[in-house]
């Protein structure tokens, strides 16, 4: 698969819930820095991320774009976050069930057909002025 290939089944297994696809598209120590956050190394790592945000968040992510570079080791997207925030998480407003609607984006770094690193960026403070009303 292709960079762009890569990344789009990335997002599509996302969107499914399909936390085995979208893990087994990841480098066993990949980087994952979390948006205005920590960096994480490893596959286990984000996994526990993603078991977290799921259960705290519901997201589907539309309108999404993949670019990439000519040799195949770079690739970014910019795509629309749609979700429902579910159950409090430590540090933000209460969740009550809200929704919101952000633009993000994201870059990747790839190696050997896997995702060996992912950097998130979206407004945290236009999410909680959605989510506080």
């Amino acid at each position: 698969m292709k960079a762009a290939e890569i990344i789009r089944a990335y997002y599509d297994a996302f969107n499914r819930q399909d936390m085995d696809a979208f893990l087994a598209l990841l480098d066993e120590d990949v980087a994952h820095d979390i948006n205005q956050g920590e960096r994480q190394t490893g596959k286990a790592a984000f996994a526990r991320f993603m078991e977290h945000m799921n259960r705290c968040y519901r997201e589907r992510l539309t309108e999404i774009v993949v670019m990439a570079s000519e040799d195949g080791s770079r690739g970014a997207a910019e795509f629309v976050v749609n979700g429902e925030y579910l159950a409090t998480d430590e540090g933000l407003p209460e969740a009550k069930g809200q929704t919101y609607t952000l633009p993000a984006g994201a870059f990747f770094a790839l190696k050997d057909g896997k995702i060996s690193r992912v950097t998130n960026y979206y407004s945290l403070n236009d999410w909680i002025a959605q989510v506080q009303g």
